[in-house]
């Protein structure tokens, strides 16, 4: 007998599961006719009967039910395999787990680790989001990489750590089209009295815009304050006020949130940091990251420094 053709081995297991041919050729994307035919040559091929008709259905003959319970082994097997490569794929995967300040736009820290993840070794991301004190307590203790933050790693807190300036951007105003269509004025005088989401105390550039404002002497409404830039983002889409955003992503906030920039806060600067506890980075793709965002992300904008460690 010639060596066992495999895929026929798969028609009539998919057959004897499902119990007709009917529905085998749904399952396998195949026409009956297809099924049937291959069916009938491996009988031929065995030399054995494997159903046997009842009614509409079939049911398996006594060698039938045999050679069922050594596909199933078959199969099994080869699921097995599968899972064997897999499994050994992820572990040759290196693992890059990040932290993600809350204060730190979503389209930022996306930009930033975007290159990292097209490295020929491959990277397998872990990201964890929160307040910066906390991913410093997991960076003390080697459970995370690196830290994306907004401002260098405060120097009263007892972690080994160093902050490794990415770079730093202006601000940009943005707001939903049906309600900058409610203003009027040139900007910044556009922004007095106007419905502002303000970004939360826990955020490095507070301070900064709360003194532009006063310096502009301008007063916007104040109808909300955000830790969370993309839980701002999110209302600010959705017309409640203005929101700021750093001017690098402009164009990736636009599109994303579907909004308009409508003027560009020069003298207010926000950086944005990447904390390990490595000196000097080493870890591949983390300098892939600082080497994008210095070459790449932070090009467009208005920038005080060259990225430089802290």
């Amino acid at each position: 007998m010639a060596e066992l053709n495999y895929k026929h081995l798969r028609y009539f297991w998919m057959v004897a599961k499902t119990g007709s041919i009917a529905r085998a050729s749904e399952e396998l994307h195949l026409t009956p006719q297809s099924i049937s035919g291959q069916l009938s040559e491996f009988e031929t091929r065995l030399g054995v009967d494997l159903f046997s008709r009842a009614g509409r259905n079939l049911e398996l003959t006594d060698a039938g039910r045999r050679i069922l319970g050594m596909a199933e082994q078959i199969f099994s097997i080869g699921d097995q395999l599968i899972d064997t490569l897999e499994n050994n794929r992820d572990r040759n995967t290196s693992p890059l787990r990040l932290g993600i300040a809350d204060s730190v736009s979503k389209s930022m820290a996306y930009r930033l680790i975007e290159p990292a993840l097209k490295l020929d070794d491959g990277v397998r991301l872990v990201c964890s989001e929160g307040r910066l004190a906390s991913l410093l307590a997991n960076l003390s203790i080697h459970r995370l990489d690196m830290i994306i933050a907004d401002r260098p790693m405060p120097a009263n807190l007892n972690v080994r750590g160093y902050s490794h300036l990415l770079g730093e951007s202006s601000l940009s105003v943005f707001g939903a089209i049906q309600y900058t269509r409610q203003l009027s004025g040139d900007f910044p005088a556009v922004l007095d009295n106007a419905h502002f989401l303000l970004p939360g105390t826990d955020t490095a550039v507070r301070p900064k815009l709360n003194q532009w404002f006063e310096s502009q002497n301008i007063h916007p409404h104040i109808v909300g304050e955000f830790d969370d830039s993309a839980l701002a983002k999110a209302f600010g889409k959705g017309g409640a006020g203005l929101f700021v955003s750093p001017s690098a992503i402009a164009d990736d906030i636009c599109e994303q949130y579907k909004v308009l920039e409508i003027g560009r806060i020069d003298s207010v600067i926000e950086q944005v940091y990447a904390i390990t506890t490595e000196r000097k980075l080493t870890n591949p793709a983390i300098v892939e990251i600082s080497k994008s965002a210095r070459e790449v992300i932070f090009t467009n904008d208005k920038v005080a420094r060259s990225p430089s460690d802290t």
